[in-house]
């Protein structure tokens, strides 16, 4: 029997376990990345557990997210992030130089390795053939390290693609496509495997466009071949040499097959506040828009960009929209500086904004009240934006230009198929490294500079005897990791925890914060009730860490997803899930509950949750791994790894 892609690639990196679905392995990363909001907290992390020098292949520290730099706090983490990199043998890529996950698909992505991030959309690297996943700081920090990374040997679907896109339809188009049948939530242990001759007709960025957003999905990561097309890129990025060929074999087999007809797909938009809430463009054909943002690390390639500035020239900007084009890299925006469409953007009226993520995580750009958004990046969760009011819909490039020009949503399918402007991929990018640092062969002898905001990572206590204390908070269904812990103008606290945990839940419940800390502060314990789908989104460990600061041992959810879950064992949190799933229903915010003997019990099946207020018991999952249950009992990875060597 043949085999697929992702079994290829993992079983060429395989260090411990069986690589049959729903097993627990462990694999080595070739590559590492870091980008500034999550990578200031991995390198301390690093530093803590005494490694003297990073031992994978390659480490790249990314500056993308932070860059408003109001106050000292981001310039200071900035300046951290290129002195460790500089001591420890990583790749640090400057302020300016564009987003990491465009940057690492022109400039580093090699098929056939695996790529670890600290960043959620770390999978992009799957439109050139690599199995690359995001995962928590910590579990970046030790693949630095040369540790290797633990995950669940996934269940495999492959997608075929049959057909060729339309003109005005899009990449964008075919990944809201895959969430609409798949959803945003069921998908954990899961890996999309693209394949059919419809592959043939994408090029890399729209493949990474595809692979970018099928983290929406919940999926543990999505990987198209190497073929033609790759090299191609590969060649015009002058990394041919890298290039290698793969392909699954003709007779292997999938734990499911999903057939999508390019042909046949129109317009999508995901409506808000979900990725996967999806209608046709059309369905809102006339409404107003009042803002449009361009780029992102989805869509912000020289293809879509150039395609954007092919719509807008000659026209202007509606009088009533705003309109914010970010280019993915430095690369993309000189191209289209010396080739002349930069100002053709800017002579309609757009704002020229930084290469970085800016917009996409409330960072800057945020609409006014109650405004409709039209984006092409990847979230629209609500109050993501920075506006709690905001309505924001996810659309293709096409789509967006147009409605900036319109002032409405307008079908990209009303216009004549002969005026698109379709644009082929470059036979020679025009590269340029020089805000890429690399680091000296020693450098033991270079201080690490630490600003004032930059504090030690805290460590968890072992996990007690007994778990006492009291359900200090319960949320609903599809809670995310920006519930938990807000981005936009909190970004700035991510090396400083104290600071950070205050505005845990701050817009789900802001008294939160001091009321898990008073019941720390007396010795009690918190537990957070939770629904479906329990910190789904982005990689950002803080929304582990920070609660774990405040006191809470546990998270008792009907559902959690798989970064997240990863990122509670590494912080020493009980993830525990109902075994019927309406006993959500039998715990109140307030409850004292009890975990008795849970250090003894931790390897069992199945615990018993005690509502001491309404004197009942509820049967929990647990099931943890031999290496899941050493994290609890030790209080998280960080203790673990002091207690062990790499």
């Amino acid at each position: 029997m043949g085999t697929h892609i992702v079994e290829k690639i993992l079983s060429e990196h395989l260090v411990s376990g069986e690589l049959k679905t729903g097993n627990e392995i462990s694999i080595r990363i070739d590559q590492t990345l870091t980008q500034d909001a999550t990578g200031t907290m991995a390198f301390l992390q690093f530093e803590a557990m005494g490694l003297d020098r990073v031992q994978n292949e390659l480490a790249l520290s990314y500056v993308d997210h932070n860059t408003v730099q109001v106050g000292f706090e981001n310039a200071d983490d900035h300046d951290y992030l290129r002195t460790v990199a500089a001591r420890y043998g990583a790749v640090f890529s400057r302020p300016g130089n564009g987003i990491c996950h465009q940057l690492h698909l022109e400039r580093f992505g090699i098929p056939g390795k695996t790529l670890l991030g600290s960043d959620s959309h770390t999978p992009t690297g799957g439109g050139i053939g690599m199995i690359a996943m995001g995962a928590g700081g910590i579990d970046v920090a030790v693949a630095m390290g040369g540790g290797p990374f633990y995950m669940t040997a996934p269940r495999v679907v492959r997608i075929e693609l049959t057909g060729q896109l339309r003109p005005w339809v899009s990449a964008k188009d075919v990944i809201l496509k895959v969430l609409s049948v798949f959803g945003t939530k069921g998908n954990v242990g899961t890996i999309f495997e693209y394949g059919g001759e419809g592959v043939l007709t994408l090029d890399v960025p729209q493949r990474a466009t595809i692979t970018n957003m099928g983290a929406e999905c919940g999926v543990t990561t999505s990987v198209f071949p190497s073929d033609e097309r790759t090299r191609a890129f590969m060649k015009a990025q002058g990394r041919e040499a890298d290039w290698r060929e793969l392909k699954a074999d003709d007779d292997a087999r999938y734990d499911d097959v999903v057939e999508i007809n390019l042909s046949e797909l129109e317009p999508l938009m995901a409506a808000p506040h979900s990725p996967g809430n999806i209608m046709a463009v059309k369905e809102l054909s006339g409404q107003r828009v009042d803002q449009v943002c361009i780029g992102s690390c989805t869509n912000s390639s020289y293809a879509d960009l150039r395609i954007v500035a092919e719509i807008l020239k000659g026209k202007s900007v509606s009088t009533h929209v705003s309109l914010g084009i970010a280019p993915g890299s430095r690369e993309v925006m000189l191209m289209l500086a010396r080739e002349g469409y930069l100002a053709d953007l800017i002579q309609s009226g757009a704002r020229i904004l930084e290469s970085a993520c800016g917009f996409c995580i409330g960072n800057h750009l945020s609409p006014g009240s109650d405004a409709v958004s039209l984006r092409t990046s990847n979230r629209n969760f609500e109050g993501r934006s920075g506006t709690q009011s905001a309505q924001v819909y996810l659309v293709s490039p096409e789509t967006a230009a147009l409605a900036a020009v319109e002032g409405v949503f307008a079908d990209p399918l009303s216009q004549s198929p002969n005026s698109y402007p379709a644009v082929e991929m470059p036979s020679q990018f025009l590269v340029d490294d020089s805000l890429f640092l690399f680091p000296p062969e020693d450098g033991s002898a270079i201080k690490v500079k630490r600003g004032p905001n930059i504090g030690d990572p805290p460590a968890n206590r072992k996990l007690p005897d007994h778990i006492i204390g009291e359900a200090s908070i319960k949320v609903g269904e599809k809670i995310t990791t920006d519930h938990i812990m807000p981005a936009g103008q909190r970004l700035k606290f991510r090396s400083n925890i104290p600071a950070y945990a205050e505005y845990v839940f701050e817009h789900v419940d802001s008294q939160f914060p001091s009321r898990a800390a008073e019941l720390r502060n007396v010795g009690k314990h918190n537990m957070i009730i939770a629904g479906a789908s329990y910190g789904q989104g982005s990689s950002r460990e803080h929304a582990a860490l920070c609660p774990m600061y405040l006191g809470v041992k546990a998270v008792i959810a009907v559902s959690i997803e798989r970064i997240h879950m990863a990122n509670l064992f590494n912080f020493g949190i009980l993830p525990l899930l109902f075994v019927h799933e309406e006993d959500y229903g039998r715990i109140d915010q307030g409850d004292q509950l009890e975990l008795g003997d849970i250090r003894n019990r931790i390897g069992e099946q199945e615990v018993t949750l005690v509502n001491l207020t309404k004197d009942i018991e509820i049967p929990l999952k647990a099931g943890y791994s031999s290496r899941q249950q050493q994290l609890l009992l030790a209080g998280g990875l960080l203790n673990y790894t002091r207690e062990q060597s790499i």
